[in-house]
């Protein structure tokens, strides 16, 4: 088959297909280095982020330390820039595909705002910077947690948590993942006897995250008010893709919209069930994870095995996506 005929089909193929981008927890030292090496757009993607934010995040990325690389308020723009590079590795070498609709996980929400054009990079890349300190400063270290909680149903773990939360001791669903995977985030006592309570209930296991900013909670109304401040600044432009959102699993529509969603994304649960669900309904079939990691291609598999879940994080998975579009 001629080359241009294959592009054809990957045209008509991306109808039905969406871009998901990765949130923190995907991190890991040399993320987006094999894509620096093989691309230029890639290599360009690193000099704009170090020279946004003052810092060598690309030796950050590539050499670490870890544990620099996993401080929250450098895990978010290192996550954005390495997956920033990727989107922008994947257009080079795919320039004929186009999402229906993108997607991201909590901080990957904002890659997936330069995705759609709604917001520079340079700007999101600050903001993520401001964010992750944010989240820092106002979650004093050892007042909040999170844990993972196997093997009980969303619904079950929202009970569980509104039955030992307090004025002062709260704890949320955080992460809805899939079906059977929710984050539970908020005060450490309520954490952690909302970890009991499910054992109690059936659950398979409950992990403690080693974190101790306990995102998508009440804990974040002040990190979230001090966002919103800085969000006001920034220009959002309209979206040239779809996005839907953590808030709402639901398209959004309009970018000043956008910027309330945003503020409320830090308290409010991560949707990622519904999110997927959504597209879905709306005719997707297949998901690219662009971006470090294969945590969020793991979770659509969960959540829908009838979507296929392809990813795009090195040179080597060109094979492949080519393949799967070429021979569709």
């Amino acid at each position: 088959m001629p080359y241009g005929d294959a592009l054809y089909i990957m045209v008509d193929a991306a109808k039905n297909l969406s871009f998901i981008f990765p949130g923190q927890g995907s991190q890991s030292v040399g993320m987006g280095r094999s894509l620096h090496d093989a691309y230029a757009v890639a290599r360009d993607a690193f000099e704009e982020a170090n020279d946004a934010l003052g810092m060598d995040l690309r030796k950050l990325c590539f050499e670490g330390p870890e544990a620099g690389l996993n401080l929250t308020e450098n895990t978010q723009p290192a996550l954005l820039a390495a997956s920033v590079a990727a989107l922008r590795a994947f257009r080079a070498e795919f320039p004929a595909i186009f999402p229906a609709f993108v997607a991201g996980h909590s901080l990957g929400e904002y890659t997936a705002l330069v995705a759609s054009e709604v917001i520079g990079f340079s700007d999101a890349l600050r903001l993520v910077r401001l964010r992750g300190r944010l989240m820092q400063v106002f979650a004093a270290e050892g007042t909040g947690m999170m844990s993972a909680v196997m093997g009980l149903t969303p619904e079950e773990v929202s009970e569980i948590c509104a039955s030992v939360s307090s004025e002062n001791e709260k704890v949320v669903a955080a992460n809805i993942n899939s079906p059977e995977q929710v984050v539970i985030s908020g005060h450490r006592a309520a954490v952690l006897m909302a970890g009991e309570e499910a054992v109690k209930k059936g659950a398979k296991r409950v992990i403690e995250l080693p974190v101790s900013v306990p995102s998508h909670s009440p804990l974040m109304e002040r990190a979230a008010s001090r966002l919103d401040e800085e969000l006001s600044r920034i220009a959002f432009g309209n979206f040239n893709v779809p996005l839907i959102t953590n808030v709402e699993a639901e398209p959004a529509l309009s970018p000043e919209r956008m910027r309330g969603l945003l503020t409320r994304q830090l308290t409010s649960p991560v949707r990622w069930v519904d999110v997927i669900r959504k597209m879905r309904a709306l005719g997707v079939s297949t998901t690219i994870e662009i971006g470090p990691g294969r945590v969020l291609s793991g979770l659509v598999r969960r959540i829908d095995r009838d979507i296929t879940a392809l990813n795009f994080s090195a040179p080597q998975d060109v094979a492949a996506i080519r393949g799967f579009f070429v021979l569709r």
